[in-house]
């Protein structure tokens, strides 16, 4: 809709009646004299020695006024209503890509895929579903880095998922030192939710920073973080001796996990199989609920230019008619001297 920023300015555009006025009770004959400023003293229709200007230059004079009086109100169309991106919780998503990752323990369509081809599927679903949330994603092994910093660009940061790689970050298994840079991102962050999610399949093998010791970090910080353990308890291997059954997950630290997820006021999981991992980020999103209430704007464009615009168009083609009527009375008079 169009509205008007300064609607008391167009009280200005009674001036010139207010003036005609006047001149009328004081009996005058001189031409109406518009308040325009001397700039425009030199124009057909400017008088100030009282004689009338044509009638179109009077009212081309006017319809400067007027619209100089409309664009000094400032006209804005104003737009619909647009929300803005829901600050809701800063969300960390921190996944282990040590060699480990690439156990073959999970079973989708009755087709085995390693445990990061599963991460990837069941994490892409549930990062399209935190619209409002600023989302980010850290990678680790022997070191930890961040692959998306946090933002509401969800697309990107399931791009980045998608092409991450077993081994990319090392040998090793450095969960202290990832949750360490989890929450030196965080705490900088003004949100008051602020949220790791932490995945692995192992024990923490690598890194400066204790894991327990990174807890008691995350906690002062208002970090709150949930485990997960991810990885098959029993597996069939076959071997040149024949088939023998085994523990895929015998290295995975769920003390260590539990104690952190306690600490932080979190919660942790155990995903043995694809399905329970989807369970599992569909309980998060029951424990993190996205909040849907955000600001509103509206977008202003802002239209004044075009009555200035269009008043100084005008003014240009008085200026013109000026120029050509001179040299026509200057024409003339050569002519009439010329005869004479």
């Amino acid at each position: 809709m169009l509205s008007l920023a300064f609607p008391w300015a167009l009280l200005l555009a009674l001036v010139p009646l207010i003036i005609r006025l006047r001149k009328r009770s004081a009996q005058t004959v001189e031409a109406p004299v518009f308040p325009v400023g001397h700039w425009l003293s030199d124009l057909p229709g400017v008088s100030r020695s009282g004689s009338h200007a044509p009638l179109w230059q009077q009212l081309a004079l006017l319809l400067i006024w007027l619209l100089l009086v409309v664009a000094l109100a400032r006209p804005q169309h104003v737009g619909e209503q647009v929300q803005l991106p829901v600050s809701g919780r800063d969300l960390l998503l921190a996944v282990d890509i040590s060699p480990s990752m690439d156990e073959q323990d999970m079973v989708i369509q009755g087709r085995s895929i390693n445990r990061l081809q599963a991460v990837k599927r069941v994490l892409d679903d549930f990062i399209q579903r935190r619209e409002g949330d600023r989302l980010g994603l850290l990678l680790f092994g022997t070191e930890p880095y961040i692959q998306a910093p946090l933002t509401f660009d969800l697309a990107t940061v399931r791009t980045l998922l998608h092409e991450a790689g077993i081994g990319m970050a090392g040998r090793a298994t450095a969960i202290g030192d990832a949750l360490g840079l989890a929450v030196k991102r965080l705490r900088d962050r003004p949100q008051e939710q602020r949220v790791v999610i932490l995945l692995t399949d192992g024990a923490n093998t690598a890194g400066e920073i204790a894991p327990d010791k990174a807890a008691e970090i995350a906690k002062a910080a208002g970090v709150r973080i949930y485990t997960i353990g991810i990885g098959a308890e029993t597996m069939v291997q076959r071997g040149l001796l024949g088939s023998r059954r085994v523990n895929p997950s015998r290295d995975l630290d769920e003390g260590l996990l539990t104690r952190i997820a306690q600490q932080t006021g979190g919660e942790y999981f155990r995903a043995r199989s694809l399905p329970e991992l989807e369970l599992i980020y569909e309980s998060i999103n029951q424990l993190e609920p996205i909040e849907l209430e955000g600001k509103h704007y509206r977008p202003v464009t802002e239209l004044y230019v075009w009555p200035a615009g269009i008043a100084i168009l005008i003014w240009l083609l008085l200026q013109g008619a000026r120029v050509a009527s001179n040299r026509l009375e200057t024409r003339n008079n050569a002519r009439g001297g010329s005869h004479g």
